[in-house]
C-alpha cells in the first residue's frame, strides 16, 4: 500500500472508531488501540516501522499539538481555592509515583533495575487526552476535575523528561564495563541529569512562554488576520516543539505545554476560536496517533507479557497510586472524597504510549533484555486502566457525591413572570431547573417559591468558576435583549450542543424577513419561533400560565390536541417530560412529538380562572339594575 493509502486508511479508521466510541459511550483509547492492533500486528494492513526515527519524530509531533491544546484549557483561576493541591500533584506526586512504580516493576514484575527505573518514571503520567473525556462522562463538580486535568496536562511533560533523564543515567552507567570506572560514570551520570533538568527547564521557559506571550500580543493588535490565526499558531507550535527538542532532548512537550498555559490565560478576543480550531485538529491527531503507535507492535512482543508483568500492573493500579496519592497529600486542604477519586483515577494516554515506542527500543539496544518489553507493557497499562478507570469513574464520583449524574433540567437566563410560571411547573414534576439573573429584584419573586436562582451575569468568570450546571441538560435564553439571549446562546451552545441550546423568538420576528437576527449569530428559536419576550408576559397577565398533562393510552397526544382546540392561539407547547423521565424542551427546529406516558409540559390559558371570570360577568348581567326602580 502506498503511503497516500496508509494515511487514509489510518484518518479513516481513527475518526470510525472514535464515532463508535461516541456512540456505545465507552473510553475512545479502548477503541482505537483495538483498532491499531487489528491493522498492525494481527493483520499487517497498516505496516508502521517499529524503531524509525522519522516515524517518532512525526508522532512527536502529533503529541505536541494534543498537549498544546489541553494546555490553553487550563484557566488559572481555577487553582485559586486548589493551589495546594495541584502543586502536591504535579510537585510531589511525579518523584513519589516514580519510586513506587520502579519498585513495583522489579519486585513485582521481574523487571531489572535501569528498566524498572525508567519504567517508574514514565508512568509517573496520567494522560490528559483520556482524562477530559472521561471528565465529561462522569459530570465531576468542577474542583474535583480540575484537580485531575491539571495533574494530567502538566505531569505529562514532567514523566517524559523523568523517564529521559532516568534513561541518560542508566544508559552512561551500563556503558561503563569496566568496574574501577563505575563510580565515575555514576558521576557523570548524575551531572547529566543535572544538566538535562534545567537545560530542559530554562529552555522551555525562555522559548515556550516567551513565545506564548509573543503570540498573544501578536493577536491581541491585530497584526495577524483572523483567518491565519489558527494556522500560524499551528505551525508556531511545531516550531517551539522543534526547537526546544533540538536545545534539549525532549524538552518539546513542556515548552509547548507552557506557551499554551500562557497563551490561554491571555485577554484575547478569538481565544474560543482558537480553541475550537486545535480541539477538532487534537481529535484527528490522536486518532491517527492511538492507530499508528499500537502498529508498530510485533505479535512476538505481545507474548512477552506474562503473569508477573500482569501483577505489577495490578499493583500499580491498586497500591502504586492510591499510596502516592495518600502520601503526597498529607497535610493538604484536599478532602477526604477528593483523595479517594485521585487514588483509583490515573489512566494512561498518548504520552505514554508515543514514549514508550521511542525509549523500548534504545533499551533493547543498550542490551538490556527486558527492553523488549518496555513497550508491551506500557501497551497493557494503558488498556487496562483506560478501561478500569473509564468505565467505574462515574459510578464512583456518584457513590462519592463528586457528581451530578446524568444532566436532566434547565438552566433559565432571564426571570420575568413567564419563566417563573415555567420554572415553578419544572419543580412541580421534580426537573432540575436554575434561573439566572443580574436583577436581584427580578429573582425576588423566584426565590420566595423556593426556585434555585444566580444572581451575577451567566458569561462571567464567576459564573465559570462557582455556578455548577451540570445537571441542567437544555438552555433557554429568556430575557428581553434578543442579541444578549443570542450571545448567551452561542456561548453556552458551544458548550453544551446547539440541539440542547434555545432562545425565545426576537421582537417582530414576522414583520421584516430582512431584518431578522441570522441564525448563524444566535441559537434555534423554542417552542413555535412566533412568540416573543413581551407576547409571552402578556400572555401571563390575561391569566395563562404552564401546565402539565399526563398522556395515556386511552387518551394520547391526537386526543389531547383536539381538546386544547388551536396550536398556536390557544395553547403553545413548551417541552415534555418523557415516560422514562428524561425531560425536552420543545422547539420547531428541534421537533418531536410525545408518546405515551410522557407528560406535555404547555403555556395556555388558566380554564379554571377563565370560567370563574365567565361566571362572575355573567352573574353581573343578570343581576337586576338598582337604578330601575328608581
Amino acid at each position: 500500500m502506498t503511503i497516500a493509502g496508509t494515511l487514509v486508511v489510518i484518518l479513516a479508521a481513527g475518526l470510525l472508531a472514535q464515532l463508535i466510541a461516541a456512540r456505545a459511550r465507552i473510553p475512545a483509547i479502548v477503541v482505537l488501540i483495538a483498532a491499531g492492533l487489528l491493522l498492525g500486528p494481527f493483520t499487517g494492513v497498516v505496516q508502521v516501522p517499529g524503531n524509525s526515527e522519522e516515524v517518532s519524530a512525526l508522532i512527536g509531533l502529533g503529541v505536541a499539538v494534543v498537549l498544546f491544546e489541553g494546555a490553553m484549557d487550563l484557566r488559572l483561576h481555577e487553582v485559586k481555592d486548589q493551589r495546594i493541591g495541584i502543586r502536591r500533584l504535579t510537585l510531589l506526586g511525579p518523584p513519589v509515583a516514580m519510586v513506587l512504580g520502579a519498585l513495583a516493576a522489579h519486585y513485582v514484575g521481574g523487571l531489572e533495575w535501569p528498566v524498572a527505573w525508567v519504567l517508574g518514571a514514565l508512568l509517573v503520567v496520567t494522560g490528559p487526552t483520556v482524562i477530559i473525556p472521561l471528565l465529561r462522562q462522569a459530570r465531576l463538580d468542577k474542583h474535583s476535575a480540575s484537580l485531575l486535568k491539571w495533574e494530567g496536562i502538566i505531569n505529562d511533560p514532567i514523566g517524559v523528561l523523568l523517564a529521559l533523564m532516568t534513561l541518560q543515567y542508566v544508559l552512561i552507567v551500563d556503558a561503563a564495563i569496566d568496574p574501577d570506572l563505575a563510580n565515575i560514570a555514576q558521576a557523570i551520570g548524575v551531572a547529566s541529569v543535572v544538566v538535562t533538568l534545567v537545560g530542559a527547564v530554562l529552555t522551555a521557559v525562555v522559548l515556550g512562554g516567551v513565545a506564548g506571550f509573543g503570540i498573544g500580543i501578536v493577536f491581541r493588535r491585530g497584526w495577524v488576520p483572523a483567518h491565519l490565526q489558527s494556522p500560524l499558531l499551528l505551525v508556531l507550535v511545531l516550531v517551539i516543539y522543534s526547537i526546544s527538542d533540538h536545545v534539549v532532548h525532549e524538552s518539546g512537550l513542556l515548552a509547548v505545554t507552557l506557551m499554551g498555559i500562557v497563551l490561554g490565560n491571555m485577554r484575547l478576543a478569538d481565544r474560543e476560536r482558537l480553541l475550537d480550531f486545535k480541539e477538532g485538529l487534537s481529535v484527528v491527531v490522536l486518532s491517527a496517533l492511538f492507530i499508528i503507535i499500537p502498529a508498530q507492535l510485533e505479535l512476538s512482543q505481545l507474548t512477552l507479557i506474562d503473569w508477573r508483568i500482569v501483577a505489577f500492573v495490578l499493583v500499580l493500579m491498586f497500591v502504586v497510586r492510591p499510596l502516592t496519592i495518600a502520601l503526597v497529600t498529607i497535610g493538604s486542604p484536599i478532602g477526604r472524597k477528593d483523595r479517594v477519586l485521585l487514588g483509583w483515577i490515573a489512566p494512561r494516554g498518548i504520552v505514554a504510549a508515543a514514549t514508550a515506542g521511542v525509549f523500548g527500543p534504545e533499551l533493547a539496544d543498550a542490551g538490556f533484555e527486558d527492553g523488549d518489553v518496555f513497550l508491551p507493557t506500557v501497551f497493557l497499562v494503558i488498556i487496562v486502566t483506560v478501561l478500569a478507570h473509564g468505565f467505574t469513574i462515574g459510578w464512583l464520583a456518584r457513590r462519592l457525591g463528586l457528581s451530578s449524574g446524568e444532566a436532566n433540567g434547565l438552566l433559565i437566563v432571564g426571570a420575568s413572570p413567564w419563566t417563573e410560571s415555567l420554572a415553578a411547573a419544572l419543580r412541580r414534576l421534580k426537573i432540575a431547573v436554575l434561573v439566572a439573573d443580574g436583577s436581584y429584584q427580578r429573582l425576588q419573586p423566584l426565590r420566595m417559591n423556593d426556585v434555585p436562582t444566580y444572581f451575577g451575569e451567566i458569561l462571567s468568570e464567576h459564573a465559570e468558576l462557582e455556578l455548577d450546571t451540570s445537571e441542567l441538560s437544555y438552555v433557554l435564553c429568556a430575557t428581553e435583549n434578543d442579541y444578549y439571549n443570542a450571545l448567551v446562546a452561542r456561548s453556552q451552545g458551544a458548550e453544551r450542543g446547539f440541539h440542547r441550546t434555545f432562545q425565545i423568538a426576537t421582537h417582530g420576528e414576522s414583520s421584516d424577513e430582512a431584518k431578522r437576527l441570522p441564525f448563524e449569530r444566535r441559537a434555534s428559536f423554542a417552542f413555535d419561533g412566533a412568540w416573543d419576550y413581551d407576547e409571552l408576559n402578556a400572555r401571563i397577565e390575561q391569566g395563562w400560565s404552564i401546565h402539565t398533562t399526563k398522556l395515556t393510552k386511552d387518551f394520547g397526544w391526537q386526543q389531547w390536541r383536539v381538546r386544547q382546540r388551536d396550536r398556536g392561539v390557544e395553547w403553545m407547547l413548551v417541552g415534555e417530560l418523557t415516560a422514562q423521565g428524561e425531560f425536552r424542551l420543545y422547539s420547531d427546529e428541534q421537533r418531536f412529538i410525545p408518546d405515551t406516558g410522557a407528560t406535555v409540559i404547555y403555556f395556555a390559558p388558566d380554564h379554571s380562572k377563565r370560567e370563574r371570570a365567565a361566571e362572575r360577568e355573567a352573574s353581573a348581567a343578570s343581576a337586576p339594575d338598582p337604578a330601575a326602580g328608581i
